[in-house]
């Protein structure tokens, strides 16, 4: 017999299903909010959410406040359609799939044929709403890929790490937040070398920052790639899901998902990206080409730890049977170092 989930899923669990009640009977309709996945010539990782939202007349007056300048926290003010059923749609092809208890929906579905390249997919749940949903098919040959931190690697705000993911999210404009210098341009220098590489940004952050992190990336010139959050609520072990149990599950995931690709993994200091870098280039050595950890500066540091920054002894610190990782404070300097060695 299965154990019983965890009490605080299962009081989510009941709290969900008696919203969705209340809010149906007052005319909410479903929604689908769209993500962006990858896949292969075999598979497509597809990657959505089904919410409520209020009706017709209701959205919009909601709209007229203007997306781009919406307050982090209204991101945060939507239901979950438990359990909602919809249907991936490619060509011809149709594919029913379920939203879990939280409304996700993260399925590996057969590639019916799509070449490599970026793809739209169909999305239609069974209430009548309809999303597109993009995918990155990456060709079979690809031997290259980046994996990408988001918070202090590409984005600060100068903030304590305690008040950073509730000031991120909840209060910030994607405007008030500052692009990591150099960045967008390593990025963008390492693809145009490895033409149909993927880029894939995995951060700790909750789905419903997607929205945010979708439009910084795209102001400030960062590549388009697949994003990999995670949902902050209980799970059926816990309270609240692990970040680094998260990001190394999804390390994971990309290792066997796309088996003959090489990552550069690209992370900051300013908490466990080193140590789960490391851990994974010891276990996975043929998924590493190399790793790259963006130093805070003293103030960023004492900001994420309460502490004075720790100075390495090196800048460049790697054991001989494992990928090579270089240190600098931009994304120039780490641009200059990797050149060296890829």
């Amino acid at each position: 017999m299965p154990s019983r989930p965890f009490i605080a899923a299962r009081i989510e669990d009941r709290a969900n299903a008696l919203v969705n009640r209340v809010l149906i009977r007052r005319g909410w309709r479903e929604s689908i909010l769209p993500y962006i996945g990858y896949g292969t010539s075999e598979q497509l990782r597809v990657l959505a959410r089904v919410i409520l939202q209020p009706p017709q007349d209701e959205a919009i007056v909601q709209a007229a406040s203007a997306l781009l300048y919406r307050r982090g926290w209204r991101n945060f003010i939507n239901a979950p359609l438990v359990g909602a059923p919809l249907d991936v749609v490619i060509g011809d092809t149709r594919i029913p799939v379920v939203a879990d208890r939280g409304g996700f929906v993260d399925v590996r579905v057969r590639n019916p044929g799509l070449d490599p390249g970026w793809h739209e997919l169909q999305l239609e749940g069974h209430g009548g709403a309809r999303a597109t949903a993009r995918v990155q098919v990456i060709a079979d040959d690809i031997t290259f890929g980046i994996v990408s931190d988001i918070d202090d690697t590409i984005l600060s705000t100068y903030l304590p790490r305690l008040t950073l993911a509730a000031w991120n999210s909840f209060v910030l404009t994607e405007q008030a937040r500052q692009a990591v210098p150099g960045m967008a341009r390593f990025y963008q220098q390492l693809l145009a070398a490895h033409p149909g590489s993927p880029i894939i940004f995995v951060s700790t952050g909750a789905w419903n920052t997607f929205a945010m992190i979708e439009r910084f990336t795209a102001r400030h010139g960062f590549p388009l790639g697949a994003v990999l959050l995670t949902d902050w609520g209980p799970t059926n072990t816990g309270w609240f899901r692990s970040g680094v149990d998260h990001k190394r599950r999804c390390l994971r995931e990309l290792a066997r998902d796309l088996p003959n690709i090489k990552w550069v993994l690209v992370g900051d200091d300013g908490q466990h990206d080193p140590d789960l870098y490391a851990e994974f280039a010891t276990l996975q050595p043929d998924h590493v080409a190399a790793r790259a950890i963006r130093q805070l500066t003293p103030g960023e540091h004492t900001l994420a730890h309460g502490l004075p920054m720790e100075v390495a002894l090196s800048e460049e610190r790697w054991a001989p049977d494992m990928a090579p990782e270089v240190r600098a404070p931009d994304g120039d300097g780490l641009a200059e170092k990797l050149r060296r060695l890829l």
